[in-house]
């Protein structure tokens, strides 16, 4: 039960699923990417705005083999392979991004990019800009000063990496959960350059129960008595408050069958000798999802849990009016992959996508993922859907 653990926080408790030693290890490096100036799509300047990507698979001579996988909230552009070959476990689409794997290496240039205000800021393998960062007009990290960035920042920023290196047209942008949302953004706002999108446990745009549950995960930070209105930096880092956020997520994006499956692993009981002696102490269960969140916590940084959940909150594809009349400008097949026990981003909001899609006549399919495990499914049991995946990309 550990190690299935290890496997499914893939959200925000994440650790990939290990490769058999029979498979033959894809390597790859981070990059840096550097911009001078970057305008957020609030009217902002970012100054020498960073953040990290790689690949996996050789671009071709065309410029055409171009697979873009945008990454969930907790990730980076990890998305496959090792850094190292004695590293402990790959990158978290493993399973379906490799040679001869459903997202082809031999054939496909796969490439990923580290995020604005990545969670993982404290990650030596991660390269951001956000909060954390240094303000060059200051010297001194931003904190709250950061702009508001959004889905489409993202997006707008993988875009200028994509065309550092000659690219200006992809075969496909797939992503699962916030990765989702920067998939379906890339067709509707740059349907030219986008032919077919996979989006995964995903949604179309953040809907009023959605932001109201992003902003609990936002709570536990705000209130922690070290977060100091973000300025931080030189002081005792508000980890109470980010450990709750995460123990939050954790629960949200898990499903009560995995849930109830872990506490028998533990011997819990609803009268364990430990919290009905002293209210100080807590039960098993609730020890178990301390512990890895606190352990989690260590590489990443508040402020920048809380740029993330903002990012998804404000989040409409397109960035028009309504869904449906962001919708008309898609020019890709779609493929919508949710997950039937998905309690975080349920499916009715991957589906309301589809239907607006399918209601003006594009090209749009919807599947579901089988699981246990709730969102997090759509990372750990991809491979279920590897055919489906392959054949269209192949459509």
């Amino acid at each position: 039960m550990a190690r299935i653990f290890l496997l499914c926080c893939a959200l925000l408790l994440a650790l990939p699923a290990v490769v058999a030693a029979s498979e033959e290890v894809l390597l790859t490096t981070k990059q840096r990417f550097s911009m001078p100036s970057y305008t957020t799509v609030g009217g902002r300047t970012i100054k020498s705005l960073q953040v990290g990507w790689e690949s996996y698979g050789k671009l071709n001579q065309a410029k055409d083999n171009v697979i873009l996988i945008t990454h969930y909230f907790s990730a980076n552009s990890h998305a496959a392979g090792k850094y190292h070959p004695d590293d402990a476990a790959p990158g978290y689409w493993d399973a379906i991004i490799g040679p001869g794997k459903a997202i082809d290496t031999n054939q496909y240039f796969v490439i990923s990019v580290d995020s604005l205000a990545n969670l993982n800021a404290h990650d030596p393998n991660v390269i951001t800009t956000g909060p954390s960062s240094i303000n060059p007009d200051t010297g001194k990290p931003y904190g709250l000063d950061f702009p508001v960035v959004t889905i489409k920042d993202f997006v707008n920023v993988q875009k200028a990496v994509l065309e550092s290196l000659g690219v200006s047209k992809l075969h496909a942008v797939i992503g699962p959960s916030m990765g989702s949302m920067q998939a379906l953004e890339w067709a509707a706002s740059y349907p030219d350059w986008v032919p077919r999108m996979v989006s995964v446990i995903g949604t179309g745009d953040s809907d009023a129960w959605t932001t109201a549950a992003l902003e609990q995960w936002a709570i536990p930070i705000r209130l922690d008595k070290n977060w100091q209105e973000g300025d931080y930096y030189d002081g005792e880092t508000p980890l109470d408050g980010l450990a709750a956020a995460l123990m939050l997520i954790t629960q949200q994006a898990l499903h009560p069958l995995y849930f109830n499956q872990q506490g028998e692993s533990l011997n819990y009981h609803p009268l364990e000798t430990g919290p009905l002696s002293s209210i100080r102490k807590s039960h098993s269960i609730v020890t178990w999802l301390t512990e890895r969140a606190r352990t989690r916590a260590e590489k990443m940084d508040a402020n920048h849990l809380l740029y993330l959940v903002r990012a998804c909150q404000l989040f409409l594809a397109g960035h028009g009016d309504s869904l449906s009349q962001t919708m008309r400008s898609v020019k890709a097949k779609t493929l919508f992959l949710p997950a039937e026990n998905d309690l975080l981003l349920m499916p009715y909001m991957a589906q309301k996508a589809h239907d607006a899609l399918q209601q003006q006549g594009k090209d749009s399919r919807y599947e579901e993922l089988s699981g246990s495990l709730g969102h997090f499914d759509g990372v750990v049991s991809i491979k279920q859907k590897a055919d489906a995946i392959e054949a269209f990309l192949q459509y």
